[in-house]
């Protein structure tokens, strides 16, 4: 595969953030997804949050594993560290990284198909350590690189594009996120840029496990009338391919939604997609709250987007095992190795 890089020049008159970085300093190589994909979306505002809070992005360690969602890190931040995993992997490889060096801010960006399947256990363990993380997962329902079988987080009674029906019951990411311990737990639809950018920032500025759940419609292979992840379905309540394997382009879909209320999206299939934007007065503070908040409107199909939880003392993965605050990839012999007879004494004590 080729990438395509964007222009070297930068226009004179670019605004700078007080890091002296203009927008163009947080982009990437030139997106290779299908027009019209939501996870373009994502990366545009990931690109926006990072410019706004003047993060130099040598500052940022971006970690992926397999999956349409884990190619975008090439799209944006291409002057910070980055590491493509395996299927799944991201989380342990991310935990690796931040034991080693905490002086830098991770980004973790997964899909449905590779945290809540083959790496569930990965994702679970990383959030109820408390890594110090803003760990995105782009759900779209569907293994879009492997031609649209859908994922774990595929609605029950969703439909393929094949007309086949899931008869499986759903993960839902958010609710294991906030049952696992993370401090930091929201939902939002790529889309919705006003409320996603937001909450990237916040999520950027937590310390601790944040975890952002962006429902983002695949075009390709759910984006079809049955499908729950569609544009329709979520501007509501995709699949723009023929049969000579052509992808349809397709505008992008921006949504402005008020707090508190319900938008339906329609998808350019046809389907449609409901989502629910927290009221202002909604207590993210509150964990059975949120959770009870979630099943309820869950069960009138209904996908809760906003802040959902957040821990005013949160603790990091540092924090719970006392690791000095010097990063430990810097730390030489002499601190690492306490000499025999400290040894001698610790080994005595679990005799």
């Amino acid at each position: 595969m080729t990438w395509i890089a964007r222009p070297k020049f930068h226009h004179a008159s670019l605004a700078k953030n007080e890091a002296g970085c203009t927008r163009r300093d947080y982009e990437g190589a030139i997106s290779t997804l299908c027009a019209g994909c939501g996870h373009d979306s994502i990366s545009a505002a990931i690109v926006q949050a990072f410019y706004e809070l003047s993060i130099p992005p040598h500052r940022v360690a971006k970690l992926s594993g397999i999956g349409c969602s884990s190619k975008t890190p090439t799209y944006f931040l291409g002057a910070s560290h980055g590491f493509n995993s395996v299927h799944g992997r991201m989380p342990s490889v991310l935990t690796g990284a931040n034991m080693a060096n905490r002086d830098l801010i991770y980004l973790g960006v997964s899909g449905d198909g590779d945290s809540a399947s083959i790496g569930f256990g990965q994702f679970a363990h990383s959030i109820r350590r408390g890594v110090d993380m803003i760990y995105i997962v782009e759900n779209n329902g569907v293994y879009g690189l492997t031609k649209g079988q859908r994922s774990a987080t595929a609605d029950e009674g969703s439909m393929l594009k094949k007309g086949d029906v899931n008869t499986d019951k759903p993960i839902d990411m958010v609710s294991m996120a906030i049952k696992l311990g993370a401090s930091f737990v929201a939902r939002s639809f790529s889309g919705d840029k006003e409320q996603l950018v937001p909450l990237l920032k916040a999520a950027i500025e937590h310390r601790g496990a944040a975890f952002l759940d962006v429902i983002s419609p695949c075009v390709a292979f759910n984006n079809h009338a049955g499908s729950t992840k569609s544009y329709d379905w979520v501007r509501e309540h995709n699949e723009a391919v023929n049969q000579l394997d052509v992808m349809e382009d397709h505008e992008e879909i921006v949504l402005q939604q008020a707090p508190g209320t319900v938008e339906e999206i329609s998808t350019p299939d046809g389907t449609t997609l409901r989502l629910r934007k927290l009221a202002q007065d909604f207590d993210p503070t509150d964990k059975a709250g949120a959770l009870d908040f979630l099943e309820r409107h869950g069960a009138k199909g209904e996908l809760v987007t906003g802040l959902l939880f957040v821990d005013r003392a949160p603790k990091d993965m540092h924090q719970h095992l006392g690791t000095v605050s010097t990063p430990l990839n810097v730390l030489g012999e002499a601190e690492l190795c306490p000499g025999s007879k400290t040894l001698a004494a610790i080994n005595a004590s679990l005799r």
